[in-house]
């Protein structure tokens, strides 16, 4: 890993990126996917990621998120509710939980996907994944009282 992932870890740890992050991440990801056509993402420069569209919990309108994510060898994907180490869980992952079915944008292709809140053993293993993955997500986990949720989303 480069020099240039080090120190993105070793900043998106630090309080001051829980706080701007949120809101400047999601914002400049939204508009390079719109340009490019939903091709890229500029947070895919260090991870790979995902635009996530959910039915909103209380609204049932569509929501879209970009989000990092860790691809699975079977063809889903790994999410991981971090809300960059923030108090509260992020609002995509109540959708998901009242409205399972969603759709991801992956590598210019909207793919319907299915989503499940993992626990218990799986939980775990998927837990560590993320982690070997990006190892900030430690510090998220520690600087928050509730349990980080993980989703895995599976092609419909």
């Amino acid at each position: 890993m480069g020099r240039g992932v080090h120190l993105v870890q070793k900043l998106s740890t630090t309080r001051a990126f829980a706080r701007l992050a949120p809101h400047l991440i999601p914002a400049l990801d939204r508009a390079v996917h719109r340009m490019s056509g939903g091709k890229a993402l500029l947070s895919t420069r260090m991870l790979p990621g995902v635009v996530l569209t959910t039915t909103g919990a209380r609204s049932g309108l569509p929501r879209r998120t970009p989000l990092s994510c860790v691809p699975q060898d079977d063809g889903g994907w790994l999410v991981v509710g971090s809300n960059f180490g923030r108090p509260g869980h992020p609002s995509w992952t109540a959708n998901l939980l009242k409205n399972p079915e969603a759709e991801v944008s992956w590598r210019g292709r909207d793919i319907p996907v299915r989503a499940r809140l993992l626990a218990g053993a799986e939980r775990e293993r998927a837990w560590r994944a993320a982690l070997a993955f990006w190892p900030p997500y430690a510090a998220y986990q520690a600087r928050v009282e509730r349990e980080i949720r993980l989703f895995r989303l599976d092609r419909r």
